[in-house]
């Protein structure tokens, strides 16, 4: 049934609707209320006690005036029922509601009744159309509420008429079920038609709750079909090298070259790849740690175990600079054990460059760390049997089946510092399996962080000045967004000069996103080599670089970064062993978000736990990057606040595929059906197209 068919929908309406994604009748039918309204809970005017109770009152609108004077005019709607009146009161947004709204029209507000004399008021009150007629006997027992818009606005559309529409869609047409039989009576689910009949139209608030449910399953259900898809085609799809040798390169390091222990979580993530390079099939292999866990020691491992089979390795970093610390790590560490690592980045001299490739096409390179040079067209491999990538968030999916394709199916390893709990990261990385790295290596000194005010700096600075005396680094960070970048690098320019002028016995640096790329190595190199004491930056030095003396932080407008940020940012410090400290200065104002992200930084130094409160606050679109990790807009579902769902849907995916992988059963065609279109973009995603 087309849109176009339904009563009362003109060109202007279905533009209105087409703007809020909606374009077919299924579409429809998926726009859900956003809050319904409780008829039984819905007070009468005259009964109010005006003590400032939150309620719902219903009624007719009898006048719309503008009272006050100056700057203090304000707009005031009159509603009435047959008990008595109520005044709504807005000082914002007046000119909205008095253009909105018109006498005669029934009217629900919602918010807190105060009375002042003998009238009762609500200052702000929501408001919700309930019926263009004005007719308080069709103001069912539950009046589903549907998400407005300006465009819904200009075109006259309001929830009575939403639902009008919806009775006709579903009057007019049978929707077909997909979800198997076996699974609707096993979790209870009503079939789709009258699921939607509940959403829209129930009698009581355990009927929409109910339906919601079946949807929320519905949509992680097939989520979760085509996750287990793509992994067990990820694990079919490629042979690969069997790594049956681990005693040379792999057993001198770990029993003769490295100076300290390793973790458990080091262990358990060493024995994954061990089985992984041992089985016949490809590795894609995720080693996920919070920041300073050690997960290079664990990429260094893996990539003996390829350099002991006769195998070369790569390791991509986002960074010239990222890139260049992973090579004096490698050179540091494998020092005296007769290995060739060369380092490939775009800024070099074509003569170097070409001296590499041909030491990589030769087999005289074991390993190269490099940035994207890595994989542009002309670099060829002898024979690479692994490919390691770090900071893989910072990379497409597509950038790493461009590294895979240097080789013939060479195994992959890649590495994230921004900690994302277990059964989100086993849902997102379908194409990957997950070894965590939860403990931190021994002797690594938390790092101490304070919350101080501005009224404090002198106090901080002499704090500074004693760190720096005694061997110390520091980095003072100031935000960047890209609405207000130009504020920000004025500030964060100020707070250069400021700061140099404090500390004129002091190298005092700045670094910061408009300075060209040589520019910013070389403030970089200058700070490693503590030729600078203090580095005035801006977010760009958040990326993984070490320098062992940092041990002061200072974060200015500390509230206006994200929690994931701030921890990564605090990462910087700490690499040494010197005693580190982060120091968190907000602005005078701070909102009530701003504050509990402060205050956790303040409470803890685990990743994990950051992660959490991080994903509750942003939500899993804003903390992953939705287009980035391939995790789906959910409609109705929520991955963070329906885990229940998720794992009952995960569980349910995997024992239908296990028993029906093609779906050609007689029972599993519906599903196929639907299925398919699905799957057909995760697949072109994870680029299985």
């Amino acid at each position: 049934m087309k849109l176009i068919h339904l009563k009362g929908l003109s060109e202007k309406r279905l533009a209105a609707l087409s703007s809020e994604g909606i374009r077919s009748a299924g579409d429809l039918l998926h726009f859900f209320p956003r809050r319904y309204l409780d008829r039984s809970n819905t007070m009468k005017m005259g009964h109010l006690m005006g003590s400032g109770e939150e309620v719902t009152v219903a009624g007719k609108i009898i006048d719309i005036e503008m009272a006050g004077y100056g700057n203090k005019k304000r707009l005031e709607i009159h509603i009435e029922d047959d008990t008595g009146t109520v005044k709504g009161v807005w000082f914002r947004g007046a000119s909205y509601f008095r253009k909105a709204f018109k006498e005669g029209e029934t009217v629900a507000f919602f918010g807190q009744a105060k009375r002042y004399g003998r009238s009762i008021s609500m200052a702000h009150p929501e408001v919700d159309k309930i019926s263009s007629e004005g007719d308080l006997s069709s103001f069912s027992r539950i009046v589903p509420i549907y998400p407005g818009s300006k465009e819904f606005s200009k075109a006259r559309i309001n929830s009575n008429m939403i639902q009008n529409w919806i009775r006709e869609i579903l009057r007019r047409k049978q929707i077909p079920e997909f979800l198997p039989d076996n699974l609707l009576s096993k979790h209870g689910f009503k079939e789709r038609q009258e699921a939607y009949e509940l959403i829209h139209f129930p009698d009581n608030h355990n009927d929409h709750k109910n339906a919601l449910q079946r949807f929320k399953f519905e949509e992680l259900f097939l989520f979760e079909l085509s996750m287990e898809k793509i992994h067990h085609t990820v694990k079919e799809r490629a042979s690969g090298k069997i790594f049956s040798t681990l005693s040379g390169y792999t057993k001198k390091y770990f029993n003769e070259q490295l100076p300290f222990e390793l973790t458990d979580g080091q262990k358990i993530a060493l024995a994954d790849i061990k089985k992984d390079v041992q089985s016949g099939s490809q590795m894609n292999r995720l080693i996920q740690g919070d920041v300073g866990a050690g997960k290079t020691v664990v990429s260094i491992g893996a990539m003996l175990m390829a350099l002991d089979n006769g195998y070369q390795a790569a390791l991509l970093a986002p960074t010239e600079i990222l890139a260049e610390q992973h090579y004096r790590t490698l050179e540091d560490q494998l020092k005296g054990m007769n290995i060739n690592v060369r380092l490939l980045v775009g800024s070099q001299k074509p003569a170097l460059r070409q001296d590499i490739l041909t030491a990589l096409e030769g087999g005289l390179c074991n390993i190269v760390v490099g940035t994207h040079a890595i994989i542009q067209e002309d670099v060829r491999f002898h024979d690479l049997g692994l490919a390691v990538i770090d900071e893989q968030h910072r990379f497409g999916v597509q950038q790493r089946y461009d590294l895979l394709n240097k080789g013939d199916h060479p195994h992959m390893l890649v590495m994230s510092a921004t900690p994302i709990p277990r059964s989100l990261a086993m849902t997102v990385y379908a194409d990957l399996d997950v070894s965590v790295i939860r403990d931190m290596p021994a002797g690594r000194k938390a790092i101490r962080t304070a919350i101080r005010s501005h009224k404090k700096k002198e106090d901080v600075f002499n704090f500074v000045e004693q760190e720096i005396r005694d061997g110390g680094q520091a980095y003072v960070v100031y935000p960047l967004v890209e609405e207000s970048e130009k504020m920000d690098l004025k500030d964060a320019t100020a707070g250069f000069e400021k700061i140099r002028k404090r500390f004129p016995d002091f190298g005092v640096g700045l670094l910061h996103g408009r300075m060209k790329s040589e520019e910013k190595d070389a403030v970089m190199q200058q700070f490693i080599n503590n030729e600078i004491q203090i580095l005035v930056s801006t977010t760009v030095i958040e990326v993984g670089v070490d320098v062992p003396n940092a041990s002061v932080m200072i974060i200015e407008h500390a509230e206006r970064f994200g929690l994931s940020q701030l921890h990564q940012l605090r990462g910087r410090i700490g690499r040494g062993e010197r005693q580190s400290y982060c120091i968190l200065m907000p602005d005078v104002k701070v909102s009530k978000a701003g504050a509990f992200r402060l205050k956790t930084m303040e409470e803890t130094n685990d990743g994990f736990r950051i992660a959490e409160a991080d994903l509750k606050l942003r939500g899993p679109g804003d903390f992953l990057g939705t287009k980035q990790s391939g995790l789906p807009d959910f409609r109705v579902a929520d991955i963070v606040e329906d885990q229940f769902i998720l794992a009952r849907a995960k569980e349910e995916a995997r024992e239908l595929l296990a028993e029906d992988p093609t779906l050609s059963s007689e029972n599993h065609l519906a599903l196929r059906k639907v299925f398919e279109p699905y799957f057909a973009k995760k697949a072109e995603f994870y680029g299985m197209g």
